[in-house]
């Protein structure tokens, strides 16, 4: 790899209580149909939900798809529901084969008390007229050079939280939900290159963000289609330390952090969580890192974002890690931002550990329960019938996911509820509709094999 020179409300409806009238319960908020982001062009239209595609269930004909935090279960006819892919009609089957984490709206009608999916629609690439396209090569040159002798401005349309997370080396942010308000960081000058990117080749804010620069009068202007998403899968990205802070470590979301100077040095201070891998030995210690399927965030940091942190950066790239950032400015950066160094030597070996899905229950504990189930504990098998002849946990209870919103009075309220099936797909939609319906409720998310005789064996997703 090129060496190259990094720069840097949801409302809650509360019940009145007047005097003398007995204080009622709160109301619940409404559960969204469309993504918060994405209202800033789009509005909900009844008869529909629109937000990113998790999982499809064939076995009990439901997809799941995700809406900011909230989670939801649509049931659908594999011989009636249309599926088009980026305009293109495609069979029911195809639901298999689509990948995860697409942009998704599901057409729907109410039936027997649940959405019915009538028609399923991706999001396919945005059509720009091919003058107006930039490329990866033409983006990765540009950044090498700099915008002052590139010439040009790169501008990231994302709203702050994407940005957050990384950037593109060189970028500038001008949210297209907040274009109004932070128009004035559009260069002065009309004929210099400006290329606008965002969150991939089905997002519209870069294009339209192209188009009000055109409308303002600016000629020498184009859209990198593909965005930070391939930028990251290629290459490093940027992230700013308030952004660090803010995104991560107050989130608590994991992430792996590298302090790529000295040992002696970074123990005179260094960002709380960091491990210490220097140049000199990063290509050793890369052997020790997640697997690279689990997509670990992984943020590099020296003094002053300098040519140290791009090395160790560099070498975590190459051994196949999908996801890495150089904090700009590194440690100075972080400390002019009013931020807290500790002291003492730092570990030499990397921890990370996924943050879990929502609901789920540790394998090891999911085993402990179901060989000797306690009485406050229910496990709750939601596979079909004919899997279920094969073989059941002694004591656990059936009732397929397409039954359970229909036979959901016969399960305790009292109980621990834990559900699974053979891969984790249908126990965690199980545990999205019970847990809306007021249930104490975990799920397995891993692969389950159960004999006939009862003994099961769990093996991680």
């Amino acid at each position: 790899m090129k060496r190259k020179p990094l720069v840097l409300s949801i409302s809650f409806a509360l019940a009145a209580c007047a005097a003398g009238v007995q204080a009622q319960a709160p109301v619940p908020a409404a559960t969204p149909t469309i993504p918060q982001i994405c209202l800033s062009c789009h509005k909900a239209q009844a008869g529909s939900v629109q937000g990113i595609f998790e999982n499809v269930a064939f076995k009990s004909q439901a997809i799941q798809l995700k809406i900011d935090a909230h989670t939801e279960i649509v049931r659908f006819d594999p011989n009636t529901i249309k599926v088009v892919d980026g305009g293109v009609a495609k069979p029911a089957e195809a639901l298999r084969e689509i990948a995860k984490n697409r942009e998704a709206r599901i057409d729907y009608v109410d039936k027997d008390g649940a959405k019915l999916a009538t028609k399923i629609s991706f999001k396919g690439p945005i059509r720009i007229a091919p003058e107006k396209l930039s490329n990866y090569a033409e983006v990765e040159r540009l950044v090498a050079l700099g915008p002052d002798r590139g010439g040009y401005t790169l501008i990231d349309s994302r709203p702050v939280p994407r940005v957050q997370e990384g950037t593109i080396p060189t970028a500038i942010n001008l949210p297209y939900p907040a274009w109004d308000k932070f128009v004035d960081r559009l260069p002065k000058d009309k004929n210099r290159a400006i290329v606008f990117f965002c969150q991939g080749v089905t997002c519209m804010m870069s294009p339209n963000s192209m188009l009000k620069a055109q409308a303002l009068g600016y000629t020498n202007v184009k859209v990198y289609r593909e965005g930070y998403p391939e930028w990251l899968e290629k290459n490093i990205g940027v992230i700013a330390a308030p952004h660090f802070k803010e995104a991560w470590i107050d989130k608590q979301i994991p992430h792996v952090l590298v302090d790529a100077r000295p040992a002696s040095t970074a123990a005179e201070g260094a960002i709380q969580g960091a491990v210490s891998i220097p140049p000199s030995r990063v290509r050793a210690a890369v052997a020790g890192f997640p697997d690279p399927k689990l997509k670990a965030p992984i943020m590099v940091y020296d003094g002053e974002g300098g040519n140290a942190a791009l090395q160790v950066a560099r070498v975590i790239k190459e051994s196949g890690q999908p996801n890495v950032t150089v904090i700009g400015g590194g440690l100075e950066a972080w400390k002019n931002a009013k931020n807290v160094v500790s002291p003492g030597a730092l570990p030499t070996q990397v921890a990370y550990v996924p943050k879990p899905r929502p609901g789920s229950i540790p394998n090891d504990e999911f085993v402990r329960l179901a060989s000797a189930t306690p009485t406050g504990v229910l496990i709750l098998d939601v596979r079909n019938p004919d899997e279920a002849n094969a073989g059941m946990i002694k004591g656990a209870v059936l009732i397929p996911d397409e039954d359970l919103l229909a036979r959901m009075g016969e399960l305790p309220k009292d109980k621990r509820i834990v559900t699974h099936c053979s891969t984790g797909i249908r126990a965690e939609m199980a545990y999205h509709k019970l847990k809306q319906a007021g249930y104490d409720v975990a799920f397995l998310y891993a692969v389950l094999d159960v004999k006939k005789n009862g003994e099961f064996r769990v093996t991680p997703n």
